[in-house]
């Protein structure tokens, strides 16, 4: 792919695609377009997704109104209590949480929530945004369902500038009103394949989605290029021996959803026949380091870093889980890895309105691809696949951790 596709593909699907939103499904059909112009026909797959509109959402903070919005799918409803401050989660600190809305650093994790939750939180606060910035963004957040399991409460999120504001003028009564429909809607999988020799399947996967505030040309049009790169490289070579299967994966953002609900689909049989996936998860920044994360035996990382060098290319490796649509392929037993190039949070940032077309290099991508597709190659004409299919014990108890089935001690 050349760095003028490269910056047309950029400035084309930088635009704000929510998983199950209109916008999500304009730039699937987009993706299945441009499947169509290199040869390859794709089929855009819906699973369901839990959907919520968002009437009101007030915040009040011993009377004042804080700009704020509500989490989606977390109910709806008043309530009015104390406000709690809550920076560490030791069990001390989560004992007084009872009758009290409380206010969180980050996000709200599975644990987190449950922790508050067990202690009698009525309510939480949460904040995004940075106190050094200009901006008064604020992000739109929901109550995943995996995440509440059914026990909701009532929660906003505001801009770090207020949340400061709030705390630093002392103790206060808080008041959260949320009105909202919540129900079921589509998010999409965008699928494509090239048959190979056999019917082992080598699964290339990206996500397309982007977050509330973002127009997500970092996080993730860079992978999803990336993916539509390979097939382009691959359609226009000899079959492989490998089936090559592309998947754009919907809902990402919203908890791996595109992923797992096509794990989830496959049969047995279908689940077997996947030997390798290969994921991108944000390239082809202007900053950053080039990384693999390999959920799989760890001697994949050696043969990473070998061809690397072999190749010259700079490249990190490690065995670990990955925060991407690989993770779910790994749960399945399906050795998975991700490459990506992570920028310092002071040159490229995501899940904010600062992901834009401005802290990408359709130059830089362009190597990422090409790296990439030659690694790729060596896999889909290996003659046997060398990648063991079978998760290691440790990377077992890691997606245990990262998928909430057990909690990791501290």
């Amino acid at each position: 792919m050349t760095v003028k596709k490269i910056r047309e593909l950029l400035k084309t699907l930088s635009f704000t695609r929510t998983g199950g939103s209109p916008e999500e499904l304009k730039c699937a059909e987009m993706i299945k377009e441009k499947c169509r112009e290199y040869g390859v026909d794709a089929e855009i797959r819906p699973f369901k997704v839990d959907m919520a509109d968002v009437k009101r959402a007030e915040l009040y903070i011993d009377g004042k109104a804080i700009p704020c919005r509500g989490y989606l799918m977390c109910g709806s409803g008043e309530v009015e209590a104390p406000l709690m401050y809550l920076p560490n989660t030791d069990p001390g600190s989560l004992s007084e949480c009872k009758g009290k809305i409380v206010m969180l650093d980050g996000y709200l994790g599975y644990w987190t929530y449950h922790d508050i939750l067990d202690n009698g939180a009525l309510g939480f606060i949460t904040y995004d945004g940075d106190a050094n910035y200009s901006d008064r963004d604020i992000d739109r957040r929901e109550l995943r369902s995996y995440v509440s399991q059914g026990q909701k409460i009532l929660g906003v999120n505001i801009n770090a500038k207020d949340a400061i504001d709030i705390i630093k003028s002392g103790e206060h009564t808080a008041k959260i009103i949320i009105e909202q429909t919540e129900g079921e809607g589509e998010s999409r999988n965008v699928i494509a394949e090239i048959p190979g020799e056999s019917d082992e399947v080598i699964v290339f996967t990206a996500h397309y989605d982007s977050t509330f505030l973002s127009s997500g040309a970092y996080d993730n049009l860079s992978g999803s290029i990336g993916i539509l790169a390979a097939l382009e490289h691959f359609a226009s070579k000899g079959r492989p021996h490998y089936t090559l299967r592309f998947i754009w994966c919907g809902s990402e953002e919203r908890g791996l959803l595109g992923s797992k609900a096509y794990v989830e689909a496959l049969s047995e049989d279908e689940l077997k026949k996947i030997i390798l996936d290969i994921n991108l998860d944000m390239i082809g920044s202007i900053m950053g380091r080039f990384i693999a994360c390999c959920s799989s035996e760890d001697k994949l990382v050696h043969y990473i870093e070998y061809f690397a060098q072999e190749y010259g290319f700079g490249i990190a490796c490690r065995q670990d889980v990955y925060s991407s649509d690989s993770t779910p392929f790994a749960d399945k037993g399906v050795p998975s890895l991700s490459f990506a190039r992570l920028a310092p949070h002071n040159t490229a940032t995501i899940h904010n309105s600062y992901d834009t077309v401005r802290v990408m290099s359709p130059e830089q991508m362009k190597k990422d691809i090409e790296f990439i597709n030659a690694f790729s190659e060596r896999m889909a004409n290996a003659k046997r696949m060398p990648v063991a299919r079978e998760i290691p014990e440790n990377v077992k108890k890691k997606l245990d951790y990262y998928l909430f089935r057990e909690r990791e001690k501290k």
